[in-house]
């Protein structure tokens, strides 16, 4: 059966792999599994098609057969429940492994996109106010990430589905300069955006915008 993708028409990042289609992506590049993207404006992003596949209006969505599913995180599980690559044989590793992916979305994104939404969403000066607090809360949770990594390469052996995520969550740091005051995570990033599985999946979405016809 054919695996569909949602994707952003014109996305906001201008094609960097910010947004979250690109994890869904780069997991089937790991597993091999084709698939196709169907492309989707903010507009219809709200409309009752989508909204069938996505209370919430958002993206990415998956589809295959009659299954449908919502939520990065949860795609990715499912493609590494399904397809080896993602997730290690032994049930304790594969276990671990899980537990990072639940980490990466649940403890160490959240001040990082709240960083994001202060920055583009709210006033100035409330802004200015705040993100000495929202980075404080960053660098808290790097700190211990940094060390439990140490100078291992990936999270727990060898790379997983945890790794992934997390590399797709701090990547959301580039450019703050927060990133590169933990070289060892910095490192980890540049591991898995060296990975051939995510080099094909950045080029596909980064097609997609340099493809789209400006507004």
């Amino acid at each position: 059966m054919t695996i569909t993708i949602t994707a952003f028409e014109r996305s906001p990042d201008g094609g960097q792999g910010m947004a979250r289609d690109m994890r869904v992506r780069w997991a089937l590049e790991e597993v091999g599994q084709p698939y196709g993207v169907r492309l989707l404006s903010f507009k219809a992003m709200k409309e009752p098609a989508h909204l069938a596949l996505h209370p919430f209006g958002q993206i990415p969505t998956y589809q295959e057969g009659d299954l449908a599913l919502f939520e990065s995180g949860a795609i990715v599980f499912h493609i590494a429940e399904r397809h080896a690559g993602l997730l290690p044989d032994d049930p304790n590793a594969r276990s671990r492994a899980i537990t990072w992916m639940f980490a990466a979305l649940n403890t160490v994104e959240p001040p990082i996109v709240d960083r994001e939404v202060a920055e583009y969403l709210e006033d100035e000066t409330w802004y200015e106010q705040r993100l000495p607090f929202i980075d404080e809360r960053i660098r808290e949770r790097l700190g211990e990430l940094s060390g439990r990594l140490g100078n291992a390469d990936w999270l727990d052996g060898a790379f997983s589905a945890g790794d992934l995520l997390m590399v797709t969550v701090l990547r959301r740091l580039e450019g703050s300069g927060i990133l590169e005051e933990y070289p060892n995570l910095s490192a980890y990033v540049a591991r898995g955006k060296a990975r051939p599985a995510y080099k094909r999946a950045f080029v596909a979405q980064l097609a997609v915008f340099t493809a789209a016809p400006t507004a």
